[in-house]
């Protein structure tokens, strides 16, 4: 037992951030806030996991 994953693995970006999307990512977390990790990544338009979101 243990959570369903939470994206596509498949799909994912890998490698180190971008100065944008750090930008992008500090930007979407000040305006909206993070009350679900596991979500911020669609809702901010991003295709990599919510653990890296929450990570960086």
């Amino acid at each position: 037992m243990g959570r369903s994953p939470c994206c596509d693995e498949n799909d994912l970006k890998r490698g180190p951030w971008t100065p944008e999307e750090d930008q992008k990512l500090v930007h979407y977390i000040q305006k909206h806030g993070h009350a679900s990790w596991r979500a911020l990544p669609k809702l901010a338009g991003f295709n990599i996991c919510g653990k890296s979101c929450r990570l960086r």
